[in-house]
């Protein structure tokens, strides 16, 4: 599977996950406006949501269509792609993609875990900038496509993270089966 399939993946999954806090704000009668519009124009280097969730199966294929059968994942060649409503601006689709991996897959390399997790972010570039003034392990330079932008990094008990600055618009323009 490629980067490609997998970033889609994932990006439906943590998107699906997004905090409602922002919306309980919002919601408040004092200062609605300005808290709405402070968010939407946020620029903090930071992440925003969970992209999505990959881990490693001894059949992907199977445990494809054992979640699209048993708890109706909308299931692709690649996994199963979540889509969501952007909170601060609601007329956004995003997504988060959930994809099982094969087991003897690299992907996840140099971690020696079972699973990653794809977070989505904002202000990529300032956001790898101060991880690694905070002397956090960066894998990779960031890596730029039509549907986002990724760099990979390592926590401190060895889990590779991959983080995605996403352009949902490209997802919702290729269409396909998505898990609402």
């Amino acid at each position: 599977m490629n980067r490609f399939c997998y970033t889609i993946l994932l990006a439906m999954i943590l998107s699906a996950c997004q905090s409602g806090s922002e919306n309980a704000r919002q919601e408040s009668n004092t200062g609605t406006f300005s808290q709405n519009q402070t968010t939407m124009n946020d620029t903090t280097p930071k992440v925003t949501g969970i992209g999505g969730i990959f881990f490693k199966s001894e059949n992907p294929k199977e445990i494809k269509e054992w979640y699209g059968k048993n708890l109706g994942l909308a299931i692709s060649e690649y996994g199963s792609s979540f889509e969501f409503r952007n909170a601060n601006r609601p007329d956004e689709i995003n997504y988060a993609a959930w994809s099982p991996f094969a087991e003897g897959s690299d992907y996840f390399n140099p971690s020696k875990k079972e699973f990653m997790i794809n977070y989505r972010v904002q202000n990529i570039e300032g956001l790898v900038r101060n991880l690694k003034a905070s002397g956090v392990t960066v894998l990779d330079e960031i890596e730029s496509y039509d549907y986002g932008k990724f760099v990979h990094i390592m926590d401190p008990d060895g889990n590779k993270i991959e983080l995605w600055e996403p352009v949902d618009s490209v997802f919702t323009e290729m269409g396909g089966p998505t898990t609402k």
